[in-house]
């Protein structure tokens, strides 16, 4: 009974572990087989996305090659020579006039009379405007009338004193009634001073009826009518006169260029100022630096600079906008660089270098100040070097090129004055440095028919 029960146990035991495991073992082969499936996937993806862009890259490799090492690109090119370089400070500034007046009344009245027209040019003391007097007249007689009656009671007063004087010396009356006699001529004296401040009070107001211009300048816009009533607390006024010649222009260069500015001033140097309009492009007059503010702008770190303009045809008009071209110094003869030549890219500043051979090198450069189509050069490049000004956008280091001078294989001649010798010098008759007017790439001569099918994925 008991060897039964024990092989009942025995048996038992593989049974209820036979189940469970080829599960386990079927859910591990499964996820593997899942993640094999992922990677091969991404695999593929990986090498489709690959030879994809290996596909368009390809023809763009085949091309720059066959551009590369193909026929010569036709550029145009500039001689470096050396010339002065004007550091100049262009900012923006506003007309402002020396002196501005709102011409107001200083009595009330009626407006009677305007003695100018709108725009007038007007010298110090003309005659603007007359307001009515007659009130101001009649109050000045009155004035004069009250002085008259108080200098008679003053001069009644000190008659009286010296004959009190006479008898007090002889002791016929009272020393108090000398003494009361002398307080009342001080007080007659001190009453005809009073009236006499009231008589010119009077005529000043008189005077003020009649108004003149306080300074030299030029009328603008009638702010009143003749027939309305005006007072003294008008803020309008009657009209407003500015002066025109000479004019001033505000405005503000960085706090950077400041201690240069200074250098110069202190050196006995007279800075030149040129107006030019909003655009920038017409010149309106020309001055020079007349003061520098006595603090810096913490808010923009700028300092305000006052320029002085004579002004002579009246083409700078108060609140008007300009651009200030502040000339602070110049490098004399100093080497510079067309500024289409100078390129920055991964090498920083750098031209392409036209070798004897025709072929193109980058060549670091350092600028330093830009004045007009040049930038002076302060290291990297010497007189007599050629530079490529257009055409830049198709070549590389080592690239060859082609000269305007060298184009038309001797089948068309260049006009004269026109195209650069085959040195690549200028032509007489161009200023010293700048690029020809051939210097532009030309059109190419046209290839031979061999020659076609060389320049074809060039064209594309």
């Amino acid at each position: 009974m008991d060897e039964r029960v024990d092989r009942t146990e025995t048996k038992r035991a593989p049974d209820t572990a036979s189940p469970v495991s080829p599960v386990v073992h079927q859910s591990r082969r499964g996820y593997w087989i899942l993640t094999g499936l992922i990677v091969v996937g991404l695999i593929g993806g990986g090498w489709y996305l690959w030879t994809q862009h290996s596909a368009k890259q390809a023809p763009q490799t085949t091309n720059a090659r066959r551009g590369a090492q193909g026929a010569p690109q036709p550029v145009g090119f500039a001689t470096i020579d050396k010339g002065d370089i004007r550091i100049i400070l262009n900012e923006l500034g506003t007309v402002t006039s020396l002196d501005t007046v709102t011409v107001l009344t200083q009595i009330n009245g009626q407006l009677q009379q305007v003695g100018f027209n709108e725009g007038q040019i007007v010298k110090k003391g003309d005659f603007l405007a007359q307001i009515d007097p007659r009130p101001y007249q009649a109050a000045l007689e009155q004035a004069e009338g009250t002085l008259a009656h108080d200098q008679g009671l003053l001069a009644q007063a000190q008659s009286d004193l010296k004959r009190y004087q006479t008898l007090g010396r002889q002791d016929s009356i009272a020393q108090q009634q000398l003494d009361d006699q002398k307080f009342l001529v001080q007080q007659y004296t001190g009453t005809v001073k009073t009236d006499q401040g009231a008589v010119d009070t009077a005529k000043l107001n008189l005077a003020y009826c009649h108004i003149v211009s306080p300074i030299d300048g030029q009328v603008g816009l009638r702010q009143v009518d003749p027939g309305n009533y005006i007072q003294t607390s008008s803020t309008t006024g009657v009209v407003v006169i500015t002066q025109m010649q000479p004019i001033s222009v505000l405005f503000s260069v960085p706090e950077d260029s400041v201690p240069d500015i200074i250098k110069r001033i202190r050196s006995g140097a007279t800075l030149s100022v040129e107006a030019y309009d909003r655009a920038n492009t017409r010149l309106l007059a020309t001055g020079q630096l007349g003061t520098l503010d006595n603090v810096i702008d913490t808010t923009t770190g700028t300092l305000k600079l006052r320029a002085m303009f004579a002004n002579p045809d009246e083409q700078l008009y108060p609140n008007q906008f300009v651009n200030a071209r502040l000339l602070v110094d110049t490098m004399a003869n100093t080497v510079r660089v067309p500024v289409p030549a100078v390129q920055r890219g991964e090498p920083g500043t750098f031209v392409y270098l036209i070798n004897a051979n025709n072929t193109v090198s980058v060549r670091p450069i350092k600028v330093g100040p830009t004045d007009g189509g040049f930038e002076a050069v302060t290291s990297g490049l010497n007189p007599g070097d050629r530079v490529v000004t257009d055409g830049t956008d198709r070549l590389r280091d080592g690239a060859k090129v082609t000269l305007p001078s060298a184009q038309g294989s001797g089948k068309t001649a260049a006009k004269p004055g026109t195209a650069p010798a085959a040195n690549g010098t200028p032509p007489a008759g161009t200023p010293t440095g700048q690029t020809p007017a051939a210097a532009t790439p030309a059109q190419p001569a046209k290839p031979a028919s061999g020659d076609q099918s060389h320049r074809q994925p060039q064209a594309q």
